[in-house]
């Protein structure tokens, strides 16, 4: 199975960038399809953006669209979230999860189809 560790959390002013990464160990990374999520408090976890296995397909939540960029890199293990024009409504826990597939050009949007995930790293957008 594989580990996740998230980091590059933070506290940032709206309007502001942060870059996340989680960093992979155990088992093939490149045979798991990852995942960012986030959850604030008193709201239900959700999605935020999916990358394949390969990274040649990608997917996000609506309200982040044209701000946030996942991506991947195989040979060192890791998937980030470069997060751009942070509004306060972004504020939250943010978790990355993979989910071992068979398809390397599927993108997974389904909270529940993830079976590992990190720790959390703590994003705070102030206005």
């Amino acid at each position: 199975q594989v580990q996740l560790v998230e980091s590059g959390g933070g506290l940032v002013q709206a309007g502001g960038s942060l870059r996340l990464s989680c960093t992979a160990s155990g088992r093939t990374f490149s045979d798991y399809a990852m995942g960012w999520f986030r959850q604030a408090p008193g709201k239900e976890r959700e999605f935020v953006a999916a990358i394949s296995r390969n990274g040649g397909t990608t997917d996000y939540v609506d309200s982040v669209k044209g701000r946030f960029t996942i991506s991947r890199d195989n040979t060192k293990n890791t998937a980030s979230l470069q997060m751009n024009s942070l509004e306060p409504e972004d504020t939250a826990i943010y978790y990355c999860a993979a989910v071992l597939t068979v398809f390397p050009s599927r993108a997974i949007l389904t909270t529940r189809a993830y079976d590992r995930w990190g720790q959390g790293t703590q994003v705070t957008v102030s206005s």
